[in-house]
């Protein structure tokens, strides 16, 4: 591809479209565009291979929550899955498979991380800067994820502690823990899986929970040589159990959204859970939430506490004070001598750090812009932000089934946008503010009344109190709006003014 120069004497990459990130919605969007016979396009990954999330989690226990056989392309289906729910290591190697099979690796840079997408009114195109180089495209496709960068908790003196310490998103493999005391800040989803694998290494193991999760029975096993024989050689038996998995997770909006007092199935599940793996009758109200089952995320597993009831294992309720160089204070002036600290805090759900890299017409940054919340159309499209595309971007999160399945219905949508854009002959395409606007008025409406508005803190939630991460309703309700694609809710403009 041809470099150019600017009136700044900077060297800039031409390319007719930018692709950000090389996970399923990175890599899902690529292999699109080479469907509709278009090669003109870049990737850039700040990493050194491919995978996304599944690259960069690698912590004990890692795995994905979603069964393997609906988490996954369904152009690409995999016979060979080892077990019920995929591994990190299986989903990234699926990952770079689904890269090489579809020759995507020439079109990626890798080692190359965004540090600003500046929009061009003059020239009717993007400048995006990175730390391998400088790009000059006519669209932006963001495929960097919701939860790409990791969070730390906001405590005072975090800063200052002497020990050894990392996020479950870096794990620290170099690290030994045996002998060691190791404390855990965090109970989400990713703490309910690190920290089985490693509960019965340091001397001492302190988990400080604010407050517990409801979790359900984890229904997993390894597939056997027979059915792995079957899946391969019967190809509509993997559609049929695609389609069995897809059905049972759907019918959860049923109590998510519809009428949340479905979830009362759920909260008894969960509470026989708790009732039979923990056999301690003063641990037990420590780790039963008080908030209604789904509220936040429901997670799923089978060893997190009988993990929590090894005899080297504490379970640390009261809130934390503050973080010394040295140790953990609760608020009950309790100080805890620690060695390290594992944070399993989560990532930036809102106010995503790539929103500040943002600059759509009149310099307007996309972190201000969405200062009271993200928000977007259908999840991809923001007004004042010409030919940029979001894959999983605001509202569509799901707390029930696959990403994977959104994340293709959004790039179908993407692809159907870039055509029109051709077929009007136009420079440049945006949504209309007014019809983004009532968009996100209905959705907020939906939201209003699901189980996600009852009253708890989660990362659902904007901190303005407002849902920006969740898809109020059925998967298949999101591609056909998706579908329904309407000329008239875009502005096409040939020339930019």
């Amino acid at each position: 591809m041809a470099n150019s120069n600017d009136a700044s004497d900077v060297s800039y990459t031409n390319t007719q479209i930018l692709i950000v990130g090389t996970g399923f919605a990175g890599l899902g969007m690529a292999i699109r565009l080479k469907e509709m016979g278009i090669n003109d396009f870049i990737i850039i990954e700040r990493a050194k291979d491919v995978g996304g999330t599944w690259r960069d989690n690698r912590y004990p226990g890692a795995a994905c929550d979603v069964p393997s056989h609906l988490y996954s392309f369904s152009f690409e289906p995999n016979a060979d899955w080892s077990r019920v729910y995929p591994t990190q290591p299986e989903l990234e190697t699926y990952l770079q498979n689904v890269a090489n099979k579809w020759q995507l690796r020439p079109h990626i840079r890798f080692d190359h991380t965004l540090n600003q997408a500046r929009y061009d009114e003059k020239n009717s195109q993007w400048l995006v800067n990175t730390s391998g180089g400088n790009f000059k495209a006519r669209f932006v496709i963001s495929g960097n994820g919701g939860l790409a960068e990791p969070k730390l908790p906001d405590i005072p003196g975090v800063e200052s502690f002497a020990g050894h310490h990392f996020h479950s998103a870096n794990w620290d493999h170099s690290y030994t823990l045996p002998g060691k005391r190791v404390a855990v800040i965090g109970t989400g989803a990713s703490a309910i899986q690190f920290v089985p694998e490693i509960a019965g290494v340091p001397a001492k193991l302190s988990i400080f929970q604010r407050t517990p999760n409801w979790i359900i029975p984890r229904g997993d096993r390894p597939y056997s040589r027979i059915e792995k024989w079957i899946f391969k050689h019967i190809p509509i038996t993997r559609k049929i159990l695609r389609a069995k998995i897809y059905c049972q997770n759907e019918s959860r909006v049923l109590g998510m959204v519809l009428h949340p007092s479905i979830m009362g199935l759920f909260r008894r599940s969960a509470m026989k859970h708790i009732q039979r793996q923990v056999s301690n009758p003063a641990l037990r109200p420590k780790l039963t939430p008080s908030f209604p089952i789904g509220c936040k995320r429901i997670l799923v597993s089978n060893d997190w506490y009988p993990a929590l009831q090894k005899p080297n294992v504490e379970v640390v309720t009261n809130g934390i004070k503050e973080i010394r160089e040295h140790s953990i204070v609760t608020n009950d002036n309790v100080e805890h001598e620690v060695d390290c600290i594992i944070f399993g805090t989560g990532f930036y759900a809102t106010d995503n750090p790539i929103a500040g890299m943002i600059y759509g017409r009149d310099g307007r940054q996309l972190s201000q812009v969405w200062k009271d919340g993200e928000e977007a159309y259908l999840g991809a499209s923001v007004h004042g932000f010409p030919n940029f595309f979001f894959i999983v971007g605001p509202n569509v999160t799901l707390g029930h089934s696959s990403m994977v399945y959104m994340i293709e219905t959004q790039v179908q949508a993407i692809s159907r946008i870039l055509l029109a854009t051709d077929e009007n002959n136009a420079a440049t395409v945006e949504v209309k503010l007014d019809v983004q606007q009532s968009y996100n008025e209905k959705l907020q409406k939906l939201l209003g009344g699901s189980i996600w508005a009852t009253g708890c803190d989660s990362w659902y939630k904007h901190r303005t109190g407002k849902i920006t991460q969740l898809w109020p309703g059925f998967t298949f309700t999101f591609r056909r709006w998706n579908r329904d694609f309407k000329h008239s809710d875009y502005l096409f403009n040939s020339v930019e003014k």
